[in-house]
């Protein structure tokens, strides 16, 4: 079947083509004769009972600076799409809060990737609450002295905005480290949000995988290894992708938290595990396909349109 398809994404043209888990995904839709459209979430309003957006169909080719064709300037309304897909990079603030709010509004009529109202109600680092018996000891404060008591009671602590991403603000507090006032006080001084603490997990020097699941099922996994003298493996601060495989103890993570992954249609999701404990799972704007489908020669792209194209054909 031939679909509409809108992306609402941050600028197409700007992304890493070897890299970008959005530009694989509609890379594979437009391979699967899908028509493809692409706006910024700013440019997505609601008027007189309909939600539209402001923006361009796109032709894509993998050729590097050359990645992307526009269409002109045009105005949809999002009910007349058959697929919209919520691929703003975060950070989860208000504005992206709001964009699921105004997505709600169409839901009924379009399918919309991953389903808006459960992204908005699963932040990636309050959906593993759900899971206590899977994750390492946790806490979620804006106390300074809640914070003291549960540094004293594990020592070597991770300290990370609730809302950030990328490793951005991620702290490795030790035993003998005496920066969680002057860190508490600099992050209160940026937002009113509380903070995550976690005890330290040893096994993030061999790494934090990133296993993928569609559609609640795990379909493969990469090791994202720190760099020499960094305690963060996100990608985006130096973290090296290698081939991992999924073990027993993933696929036990995965069967607990799948179903009410599926249930509460979050199609492509991200989760992370360090040693055999899950510290997040990531529902907002989830990467690692290309890294996965270039080790292990997968179509993953695939194996998510597949689940997409289901989940159309079950609603009629």
């Amino acid at each position: 079947m031939a679909l509409n398809v809108a992306f609402q994404m941050d600028p197409i043209e700007s992304v890493d083509i070897d890299a970008d888990s959005t530009f694989r995904l509609a890379e594979e839709a437009q391979s699967r004769g899908h028509s493809l459209f692409v706006y910024g979430p700013q440019a997505l309003s609601w008027r007189e009972g309909r939600v539209v957006a402001r923006g361009r169909d796109v032709q894509l080719q993998r050729v590097r600076g050359d990645h992307v064709s526009f269409g002109a300037w045009r105005e949809v309304d999002l009910a007349d799409m058959d697929v919209v897909w919520l691929r703003q990079d975060p950070p989860f603030d208000m504005g992206y809060i709001t964009s699921t709010h105004l997505l709600d509004f169409v839901a009924d009529e379009t399918l919309i990737v991953n389903e808006p109202f459960w992204v908005r109600n699963f932040p990636e680092k309050l959906l593993v609450l759900r899971f206590p018996d899977l994750i390492p000891p946790t806490l979620i404060a804006r106390d300074l002295g809640t914070l003291r008591d549960f540094k004293a009671e594990h020592g070597d602590i991770i300290l990370k905005p609730l809302y950030g991403n990328g490793g951005a603000g991620v702290f490795r507090l030790t035993d003998s480290d005496r920066n969680l006032a002057s860190l508490h006080e600099l992050f209160s001084g940026i937002n009113r949000e509380p903070l995550i603490a976690q005890a330290y997990l040893p096994a993030v020097t061999k790494g934090d995988k990133r296993v993928i699941l569609v559609d609640g099922e795990p379909v493969g996994a990469i090791n994202r290894v720190p760099a020499e003298g960094e305690t963060r493996s996100n990608m985006h601060v130096g973290g090296k992708a290698m081939k991992a495989e999924l073990t027993d103890r993933d696929r036990e993570i995965c069967a607990e938290i799948g179903p009410i992954l599926r249930e509460r249609g979050q199609v492509f999701v991200g989760i992370d595990v360090i040693g055999d404990r899950l510290t997040e799972i990531n529902v907002t704007s989830p990467t690692g396909i290309q890294e996965m489908e270039r080790f292990d020669g997968s179509n993953v792209a695939g194996r998510i349109w597949e689940a997409i194209e289901g989940r159309l054909d079950s609603r009629g």
